[in-house]
């Protein structure tokens, strides 16, 4: 009787587990109330603390594979991937970006198909819908500018799903629709709580961007003008010291346009890279770039020489070292008397490096390291990544003034810039500029500007340097990685072999 008694409680279990439970979430009774549409538009913002989202890979992606940087890593692929010798098209770098950009954007195309069917406050629904279209629009501009022709999904996929690979005209087109569509709805500032979403002027500033990639550069213009000359203007002031844009305790200033939060909330021996209450908060990126060689970090990232002699082009009005340079690079001259007097983490840069010389004269990026506040990397870096500031919004608009024929009216934007760290006007310093002068102007400040900000890579593509062997070639006393660069397929990343693998429509980029 034991035994049948068991049996009895087994059997009654099992058919009590073929019921459906009224209390389990799934997609089918989730999207119900106005917190649900909250919870699935902060989903979105999660995918930012990812390997392949904001937390580490994209700089290597964009940064170091431009001229401006390099990578010497003992992790030899890693190395090799930065410096165009790509033979793993699955390598974790490129894999990890891929997948997690592509699941921000299945979380987005969830927001838009299910929240405008939920009843609640008309003004917020619209605003949690325009915030999703913001943030495609972002995930598409990296896998546009970084893969090239890629699958455009605007719709929520299943596991049968196949998309096609579209063309980057019609990437480009999504990406001006819903940022359209996102300044047309978002506010223009928000109080405390709901700071680092994206607001009207971040949705011009980044239509700007996209339209500036396609070299449409009136109706880039026009975009950015709403930040600079019209009733945005109010919003945004360049903030009197450049190094505020990139430490922990001044974030959200009146120069940042938008910035994706990141805080130690969280830290531990760890990090979790999953969605859980857990989950890092923290940037990844300054353990990978920080100098290593006695000094923290793992020292995967650098920088090229040529960035700091930029710097040394100009001097300020009294006679000084552009004052940004010490700002965005750690190297033997951060301090201008040299390594015995620069302090790196609280070392002396010569005291660590002297030993080996191969080490003494390379370069590091400063922009979004720690140690302005403590002598340590890990894990877990608080700062919050300034996607867009207004210094950059500047130098956006002036280019486009400049490229449309209106070189005189271009000058006053950058002489903003310029003015910030004290250098002279080029109002007073270079009267008169042809507007093939002005471009290679725009061209260098935006080096002692936006270095280490992840920009250089679109600004190359922008300006042609990957459609001409020629231009190509001008980068390589720069940066010797370029002599890899000997075929424009390296314009473009390779998709990942397993996506090709498992989508028949999608095609392999040209020369892969």
């Amino acid at each position: 009787m034991l035994l049948l008694g068991c049996w009895l409680i087994v059997g009654s279990c099992t058919k009590e587990l073929d019921q459906t439970n009224p209390n389990s979430v799934t997609a089918e009774n989730f999207w119900s109330t106005a917190g649900d549409a909250e919870k699935g538009v902060n989903s979105i913002y999660a995918m930012y603390y990812k390997k392949g989202g904001y937390a580490r890979w994209i700089y290597f992606l964009y940064d170091l594979r431009s001229d401006e940087g390099t990578s010497e890593s003992p992790w030899l692929e890693l190395q090799n991937w930065q410096k165009f010798i790509l033979i793993n098209y699955n390598f974790e770098i490129s894999w990890t970006t891929w997948q997690d950009h592509y699941r921000g954007i299945s979380r987005c195309n969830q927001v838009l198909e299910n929240v405008p069917d939920i009843v609640m406050d008309e003004p917020l629904k619209q605003r949690y819908l325009a915030e999703a279209k913001f943030m495609r629009a972002l995930w598409y501009y990296n896998l546009t500018t970084l893969y090239g022709n890629i699958p455009l999904t605007l719709q929520v996929e299943n596991a049968e799903s196949r998309p096609a690979t579209a063309s980057q005209a019609e990437v480009w087109a999504q990406i001006e629709a819903d940022l359209r569509d996102a300044a047309n709805v978002l506010p223009e500032t928000y109080g405390n709580a709901d700071l680092g979403r994206p607001t009207k002027g971040a949705a011009n500033a980044m239509q700007g961007k996209a339209l500036m990639q396609q070299r449409k550069w009136s109706e880039a213009a026009a975009a950015l003008q709403w930040l600079t000359e019209g009733a945005g203007r109010s919003n945004y002031q360049l903030v009197t010291d450049f190094s505020d844009n990139f430490k922990h305790t001044t974030e959200f200033n009146s120069e940042s346009v938008f910035e994706i939060n990141f805080n130690d909330a969280n830290i531990g021996p760890f990090p979790d890279e999953e969605d859980s209450p857990a989950q890092n908060l923290g940037n990844t990126r300054s353990q990978f770039f920080g100098p290593g060689g006695g000094l923290p970090g793992f020292g995967d990232g650098e920088m090229r020489r040529w960035v700091p002699r930029e710097f040394l082009e100009d001097q300020t009005v009294d006679g000084q070292r552009d004052p940004r340079l010490a700002a965005t690079c750690l190297y033997d001259s951060t301090d201008e008397r040299g390594g015995d007097f620069t302090m790196a983490y609280g070392q002396v840069w010569n005291q660590v490096f002297a030993p080996d010389n191969s080490r003494r004269n390379r370069v590091f990026y400063r922009k979004y390291q720690n140690d302005y506040y403590r002598n340590f990397e890990n894990f877990f870096s608080p700062i919050n990544h300034r996607l867009i500031r207004y210094a950059d919004v500047l130098l956006m608009y002036a280019e486009c003034l400049n490229q449309m024929g209106r070189t005189a009216d271009a000058y006053q934007y950058v002489d903003q810039v310029r003015q910030r760290a004290g250098l002279p006007t080029l109002t007073a310093a270079k009267p008169g500029m042809t507007q093939g002068q002005f471009q290679e102007q725009i061209e260098h400040e935006r080096v002692t500007e936006l270095t280490g900000e992840s920009w250089r890579w679109s600004d190359l593509a922008r300006w042609g340097y990957f459609d001409d062997l020629n231009k190509v070639a001008e980068l390589r006393p720069h940066d010797p990685d370029f002599n890899n660069f000997d075929n424009l397929k390296y314009k473009f990343l390779p998709i990942p072999k397993d996506e090709v693998d498992r989508n028949p429509n999608v095609r392999q980029n040209p020369g892969y």
